[in-house]
């Protein structure tokens, strides 16, 4: 059995990029993310591996575009502006194809907002926050275990598809403290035989995002949408709970959907038939799932901690004749259960009342 700990969804995240076989971190301190940032600082050089705390975020996800070029499995933390600063260059690695791993801690926003945990870049992470046609993966824990074994698969999807993925956390995930118990280490890493490591003995490989002729472009394009195809069809995740004879869901990601979970216990105490749908992936988005499940389903409960951002993906997903409420707190306060079981309530009355 591998041992277990106490450990804070930050460090649970450093440690699954150390788990992964991460070969060299770049970041740039930012509440509430610090403590990834400090841990890799002490972790990666006693392992022989490379960090550096950078100038700023835009140094640290040019590095990070670099690093992962020559083949690294390569990661960088932040915070919500620090993420926004960071687009430019996620378009750049998207563009050309460069796999490597972003976490973005959210805080309340916009500006610089506060420390507070918050759900306010879903569009930013999940549309693609730069330039140009491009997606990049995006991973949602809500757990310390989760910041752990997400974190190492991002590594792992990253290099399969070769692309920028997303590990899209919260203040308030990020600065729990929860039993995780630990995973074993990547034995071997996947051989990129279209990195830049130097040319002796093979052609020369050629990495960026440029097309000097436009006329060549489109074609490259199609490339990477027939990419977000693959990742579409194959690498959805998502958690139901109580679905089976549910007749009002709640959707929630991250850690709202514990509090969501909490407030589905209660309602089913109370006699009514409430369900949790809680998407894994924010892209690819369980579009199929959600659909299938609104064949059966008249009410849905959005609960977020935003104005209402994953709404409206929810509202694609399972069609314009159901009826989808929001629940929600935005600005870095905490969305409780009984807020949404005041939500549930309204729209659901319990059995026999």
């Amino acid at each position: 059995m591998s041992p277990k700990g106490l450990m804070t969804g930050n460090i649970a995240v450093a440690e699954g990029a150390i788990l992964a076989g991460c070969q060299a971190y770049f970041g740039y301190p930012i509440t509430p993310q610090n403590e990834i940032l400090e841990h890799m600082s002490k972790r990666m050089p006693e392992l022989g591996r490379v960090f550096l705390q950078t100038e700023s975020e835009l140094a640290a996800i040019s590095m990070v575009y670099g690093a992962a070029a020559s083949g690294c499995r390569t990661m960088t933390s932040t915070s919500s502006p620090g993420f926004s600063l960071q687009q430019e260059g996620i378009s750049y690695m998207a563009g050309a194809e460069i796999p490597a791993v972003i976490v973005n801690v959210m805080r309340g926003g916009p500006g610089l907002g506060n420390i507070g945990g918050a759900q306010g870049d879903y569009f930013q992470a999940t549309k693609g926050g730069g330039h140009g046609d491009y997606r990049v993966i995006n991973l949602a824990p809500n757990s310390a275990q989760e910041m752990m074994d997400l974190t190492m698969l991002a590594f792992e999807l990253a290099d399969k598809y070769r692309n920028p993925v997303v590990v899209l956390s919260d203040g308030f995930l990020g600065q729990a403290m929860e039993p995780v118990e630990m995973r074993e280490p990547v034995a071997r890493l996947p051989a990129k035989p279209w990195a830049i490591t130097g040319a002796r003995n093979r052609p020369k490989n050629i990495i960026n995002s440029f097309e000097m002729d436009p006329a060549n472009f489109p074609p490259r394009v199609r490339r990477l949408f027939e990419k977000y195809e693959r990742i579409r069809q194959n690498e959805v995740r998502y958690e139901g709970i109580g679905l089976e004879d549910a007749s009002l869901v709640i959707v929630a990601y991250g850690s709202v959907s514990r509090s969501a979970l909490t407030a589905l216990k209660t309602a089913r105490a109370e006699g009514l038939q409430v369900g949790l749908f809680r998407p894994v992936t924010l892209f690819p988005f369980p579009t199929g799932p959600l659909a299938d499940l609104a064949r059966r389903v008249d009410d849905f409960l959005v609960a977020e901690l935003s104005f209402g951002q994953m709404i409206e993906d929810v509202k694609l997903a399972v069609g314009r004749d159901k009826n989808v409420g929001l629940v929600n707190q935005y600005g870095g306060v905490p969305l409780p259960s009984d807020m949404i079981l005041e939500a549930i309530k309204k729209v659901k009355q319990p059995v026999g009342k």
